[in-house]
């Protein structure tokens, strides 16, 4: 009887290796969907601002804050990061009066921006830790989907004007 427990601690073992590969196999999975859905988010609330942007736009601020939030609205892939660095700044260039409501519209998405991109990065990073371990990478525990990408823009927060005078 004394082989019987050589089998039975075997097979114990076996049987938490699995669990753990299993378990670590399930994490990056849920990671890696974690930063795809706030990649998801991330975009949305980047069309939300350029889309306020453009209406502030049109009703006070003219044509180079209209055109970067235009191209903001229409970049795509590589090109996304910069036309939103540049609708960032042409933004900070603006005086934006919080008492009107299509620039508190655009302090308000970028605000949202700023957490949303927050949660993204952080996300990201986690996802790119557990997919970088050496023995997720050994197993290919990650394979069949592409690497998270963090996204690489100025900081969107806006700070409003504070010298209204209220007439």
């Amino acid at each position: 009887m004394p082989g019987m427990w050589w089998v039975v601690g075997g097979a114990l073992v076996l049987g938490l290796v699995s669990a753990y590969l299993i378990w670590t196999a399930g994490r990056v999975e849920r990671l890696q969907a974690r930063a795809e859905s706030a990649a998801r988010a991330l975009d949305a609330h980047l069309l939300r601002r350029a889309a306020a942007a453009a209406v502030l736009a049109e009703q006070r601020y003219g044509v180079e804050l209209y055109s970067a939030a235009r191209i903001a609205l229409d970049a795509v892939g590589e090109e996304r990061e910069a036309a939103e660095n540049d609708l960032t700044r042409q933004l900070r260039t603006v005086e934006l009066d919080p008492e009107d409501p299509a620039c508190e519209a655009v302090i308000a998405a970028s605000r949202r921006l700023a957490l949303a991109r927050q949660v993204h990065t952080d996300l990201v990073r986690d996802a790119r830790a557990a997919r970088s371990r050496p023995l997720v990478r050994l197993l290919r525990m990650g394979r069949g989907r592409e690497w998270p990408r963090y996204f690489d823009v100025d900081d969107p927060t806006l700070t409003p004007r504070t010298d209204v005078t209220t007439g």
